[in-house]
C-alpha cells in the first residue's frame, strides 16, 4: 500500500467518531497507544494490517481508510454491532451467560409488544 499521510488523519477521525483516547482506540486493535500516536503525529506509516484491525474492530471502510474515497463507515456493518462484540469479548463467562439472558429478555419484551399493539 502506497503510503500517504491523509491515512494518519483518518484514523484520527475515527477515533474520534467513537470518542475514544488513544489508549482506548488502540487497546481496541491491539496496537500500543505509542505507536498509535506516532501514526496520528505522521512519524509512522500506516500498513495493511493496521488497516483491517482498524475496518474490522469499527466496521470502517478500508477503500476510505485507504483513499478517502466513499463514507467512514462500511454501510453493511452497524459499527455499534462491532462495538458491542468487543465490548462483550471483554467479558469473563457468567457476565457473558447474564448479558445474553438480558438481551434475550428485551427481544421477548419486545416481541410480546409488537404482538399486543
Amino acid at each position: 500500500m502506497d503510503w500517504d499521510e491523509k491515512i494518519n488523519r483518518r484514523i484520527i477521525e475515527v477515533r474520534k467518531a467513537f470518542g475514544y483516547t488513544q489508549k482506548e482506540f488502540s487497546d481496541n486493535i491491539k496496537l500500543s497507544r505509542t505507536y498509535l500516536g506516532e501514526i496520528e503525529a505522521n512519524r509512522r506509516r500506516v500498513n495493511d494490517r493496521i488497516v483491517k484491525l482498524i475496518a474490522v474492530t469499527y466496521g470502517v471502510s478500508a477503500d476510505w481508510l485507504k483513499t478517502g474515497a466513499g463514507t467512514m463507515f462500511d454501510q453493511t456493518v452497524d459499527p455499534r454491532l462491532e462495538q458491542l462484540v468487543a465490548d462483550f469479548k471483554k467479558l469473563d463467562d457468567p457476565l457473558k451467560d447474564y448479558v445474553l439472558r438480558q438481551l434475550d429478555f428485551l427481544v421477548k419484551y419486545l416481541e410480546s409488544k409488537q404482538k399486543s399493539g
